[in-house]
């Protein structure tokens, strides 16, 4: 029995070592011309997926050229939502995008910015880390910015077949100079069989003279190339189809081979990119370049049974997002995760936001008439809150579903405080100091902070489910991966962006007249989820569901409320 033991271990060990030697990481650089919101980040998580579905193990990151250190100081206006990471970090949209995709969490080390990079030199400049040299920009600042693409110890931890960069913003912008140059010298270093570059360009179609015009790619690619970078591979955003001749004009112009030149049109839903890139052969160019064996293509059988099941959803359900940023990306996530749960219960999800602002007692039923469902959505800061709080009033007393997010759930605590309880001065001490009833407070261990970024509750935390309760029920009910327990309740792991929690004082209170709290951090005590079990659903959530949502794995929460939209519609 021992020798067989030693035997089994050192074949494991074996095969371990065989790996490592066998295993080269490849890299990609993702890069974009012509104009920005081209949808690089959509592209690269299609990337990803597609040799995902070959049996690789592949990360995706996005390298910003901004220098705020995240983007959690960031108005959503100026950069849509801030996604968080299980490990806590403040990041770009774009990452939501990788996870919906690819169902890879991500971590800390996926989300670079320029500030990060400068604050890491700088940092070891004041330590004497260099031991005084001049600090330039070439070779220090490129140099940090090869070690975090490269990500050589993760690699090797985790296997990794491919590393996927995407770069953000377009070429030519000054900013984003650093970042090339460092591609530049990657590309050298490691060779041809081991780094690519796509570029993704934008051809525009002028009406007037009723043509597509390829001029905006070649100068885009003509920059790149100014900078040392020559693309092994072009992909073409359009909202018209290229003919043969276009493309192959583009590539004789670019110096690519016409075989490398694939053209994303528009499509009728970002999910359906993976499959129409995987008919052009993205990925099979990308192993021919980086003489890697093809094989056959993958069925990508979920993901298409996916796409047909979201094809035949034609029932609609009408879900109104009350919030205060009237902008698209400002909630990302959450539309996304309404979309994936939409699917699942055979309906299609026809979101329509309502500006929190402009929402009042005599006119909330005229703006959420017509509506299934209402979620109340998260956000910072006193702007728009009364009419998150008079939708939470409206909802709760027609009975109407509803779903607050993280300080939507925090609204739904004080109207409940305000109009049941009789506290008429409830709020957040976040918003009002001086109340008397601050059902929602600042966490002690945060009141001594004074910086905004970073400082917050943030990453995942776990989170005791009350057994029979709603939100139990729902985890339950999607055999939920995060979730393990037994009868007495479950045990789930969720994503938190917050400073301002329930206060526990007024617990008994709120339980003893309907509002039962179930959902409570183990650790802190703090209450996770609330929920008032007398209506069809009801419930707040102080962390963030949208986060956990993909496209094969659509959140519990989400599936639940969905479904009780569309038994009420």
């Amino acid at each position: 029995m021992v020798l067989h033991a030693c035997h089994a271990t050192f074949v494991s060990v074996f095969k371990h070592v065989i790996y490592y030697i066998k295993v080269e990481t490849k890299y990609i650089f993702i890069t974009g011309g012509v104009a920005s919101s081209l949808g690089k980040g959509i592209i690269s998580a299609s990337l990803g997926k597609l040799l995902q579905a070959r049996g690789y193990h592949i990360t995706i990151q996005k390298f910003d050229p901004y220098i705020n250190i995240d983007p959690g100081t960031l108005n959503p206006y100026e950069h849509g939502e801030c996604y968080v990471t299980a490990d806590g970090m403040e990041t770009d949209l774009d990452l939501g995008h990788y996870e919906r995709f690819t169902g890879i969490e991500t971590t800390r080390d996926n989300s670079v910015t320029t500030g990060r990079i400068y604050l890491s030199v700088i940092e070891r400049e004041r330590r004497g880390d260099y031991l005084g040299k001049t600090i330039q920009v070439v070779p220090h600042i490129t140099d940090e910015i090869k070690r975090r693409m490269l990500r050589s110890e993760s690699a090797a931890k985790e296997h990794l077949d491919f590393v996927i960069t995407e770069i953000g913003g377009t070429i030519g912008d000054i900013e984003s100079q650093p970042f090339l140059e460092a591609i530049r010298q990657l590309r050298w270093e490691l060779g041809q069989s081991r780094a690519l570059n796509v570029h993704l360009t934008y051809v525009p179609y002028i009406a007037a003279a009723g043509e597509l015009k390829t001029k905006p790619t070649q100068t885009s690619v003509k920059q790149l190339q100014g900078l040392g970078i020559q693309p092994e591979v072009l992909v073409l955003r359009t909202e018209h189809a290229l003919n043969d001749e276009l493309r192959q004009k583009v590539a004789h112009f670019c110096n690519v081979d016409p075989t490398a030149v694939v053209q994303s049109q528009d499509m009728p839903s970002i999910y359906e990119v993976p499959v129409n890139m995987q008919q052009q052969g993205l990925d099979a160019i990308i192993l021919r370049k980086l003489g890697m064996e093809v094989g056959e293509t993958p069925p990508l059988g979920p993901w298409r049974s996916f796409l047909e099941r979201r094809k035949r959803a034609t029932r609609v359900v009408n879900i109104a997002l009350v919030g205060k940023y009237d902008l698209q990306d400002a909630y990302k996530s959450i539309r996304e995760s309404l979309a994936h749960a939409g699917t699942y219960n055979d309906r299609k999800v026809n979101v329509t936001f309502i500006n929190s602002e402009s929402l009042t007692r005599d006119n909330v039923a005229d703006k959420l008439a017509g509506m299934a469902g209402v979620v109340i959505c998260p956000g910072f800061g006193q702007r728009g809150i009364e009419g998150k709080i008079i939708a939470a009033e409206y909802t709760r007393t027609h009975d109407i579903p509803t779903f607050g997010i993280c300080l939507g759930m925090q609204m739904m605590v004080i109207e409940f405080a305000r109009n049941v309880l009789g506290y008429d001065d409830a709020n957040s001490s976040e918003m009002s100091a001086d109340t008397t009833h601050n059902v929602i407070d600042m966490m002690e261990e945060q009141k001594s902070v004074t910086q905004m970024g970073g400082t917050m509750r943030l990453g995942a935390y776990a989170c005791r489910l009350k057994a029979g309760s709603r939100a139990c029920d729902a985890y339950r009910a999607a055999s939920a991966d995060n979730a393990s327990g037994n009868g007495d309740g479950l045990r789930i792991v969720e994503r938190h962006r917050h400073r301002y929690e329930f206060n526990n004082r007024y617990l008994a209170e709120f339980v003893a007249n309907g509002m039962n709290c179930v959902g409570i951090n183990p650790e802190a005590n703090l209450v996770e989820i609330v929920e008032i079990p007398t209506l069809r659903w009801y419930i707040g959530t102080q962390f963030h569901p949208e986060y956990s949502s993909t496209v094969l794995h659509p959140h519990p929460l989400f599936m639940s409320f969905v479904k009780a939209c569309a038994l009420s519609n």
